[in-house]
């Protein structure tokens, strides 16, 4: 149990470390350095209650930046991706039936 504790203490940011949550159980969580690292479980009482998958833990509070910096990323990264349609264009007209109806049968 004393390792437990131990690995709470890292898991909630301490000594400047911040982790990010990569699987939430019931009463553990397995997280990761940020800096990178191996993973490892702690106690789930040891993480801020309103934690997610995902998120970054660091000096045991919910640090909001690096989820928020990703999803704007990841937004810019769908936005590049994007195919524009041209105008005029009708998506729809000919589709008699569903593509996906002769499969059905």
């Amino acid at each position: 149990m004393r390792l437990l504790g131990t690995l709470g203490g890292v898991a909630c940011g301490g000594a400047g470390e911040a982790v990010q949550v990569e699987l939430l159980e019931e009463d553990v969580a397995q997280v990761v350095p940020l800096g990178g690292g191996r993973a490892f479980t702690v106690p789930r009482t040891s993480l801020p209650p309103q934690v997610r998958e995902g998120d970054v833990v660091r000096e045991g509070r919910l640090d909001a930046e690096p989820g928020v910096r990703l999803a704007r990323e990841l937004a810019e990264w769908r936005a590049r991706l994007s195919v524009p349609v041209p105008d005029g264009l009708d998506l729809d007209s000919g589709a008699s039936e569903s593509l996906t109806e002769k499969k059905e049968r």
